[in-house]
């Protein structure tokens, strides 16, 4: 494949990928950091506005042909005014899965079930051609080392959400480094990614409570 799926949940999907394990890399925060991609994707596209500190469904906006990201502008404009905290927190193991499937009935990926042992079942995912993940790669790097100015909106929010979510796609040397141009990046992503950060600050906090308690 010569092209990239162009929603950030697909990108920061594939980008997870390592070619040279040959497997997904995700921390316990990647379904947050999914869920936040979607919900970017819908901003960034003009489907939902933010009000009030809350996103907003924006009436009579275009269909959106991703089914994981009609899904949820579905569920948003049904819904009461809910935080952008809330909106990452919900539903994020069902978007997780949902973005997989269409990777994978898009043949971008690879589903391999295996089980391993009796009780435990273990998926293997495999992109199916690494070229993507290395394209995706240039595009971070670009971000964050090529002039600002050409670093457009949803560039600048997929290195930004990799950034909050700690994606394995960046290290924390490369966070340290360009921590200056991953702020100016971030002032563009939306409030979804400062959501996710909240998110995970408090996720880690109560796992370090529970191993101290």
């Amino acid at each position: 494949m010569h092209e990239l799926p162009a929603g950030l949940p697909a990108q920061l999907y594939l980008l997870a990928y390592d070619p040279r394990k040959g497997r997904l890399v995700q921390n316990t925060g990647f379904p947050y950091l999914i869920r936040a991609a979607a919900l970017t994707e819908l901003l960034l596209s003009g489907r939902i506005v933010e009000e009030d500190g809350k996103p907003r469904a924006v009436p009579d906006a275009p269909p959106v042909g991703d089914p994981v990201l009609a899904g949820l502008l579905e569920r948003i404009a049904a819904s009461k005014p809910r935080s952008w905290q809330r909106w990452v927190h919900q539903d994020t193991r069902a978007t997780l899965k949902a973005v997989r499937d269409e990777l994978e009935a898009k043949r971008w990926i690879k589903v391999e079930p295996r089980r391993p042992f009796l009780i435990f079942r273990r998926t293997l995912i495999h992109v199916r051609d690494p070229r993507v993940v290395t394209r995706l790669k240039a595009k971070v790097h670009t971000a964050l080392s090529g002039p600002l100015a050409r670093v457009d909106d949803r560039d600048a929010a997929l290195v930004a959400l990799a950034a909050a979510g700690d994606h394995p796609a960046l290290s924390r040397r490369e966070k340290r480094t360009h921590k200056a141009r991953i702020a100016e990046l971030a002032e563009r992503g939306g409030p979804a990614g400062p959501a996710l950060r909240k998110i995970l600050k408090q996720t880690n906090a109560a796992i370090v409570a529970a191993i101290s308690g």
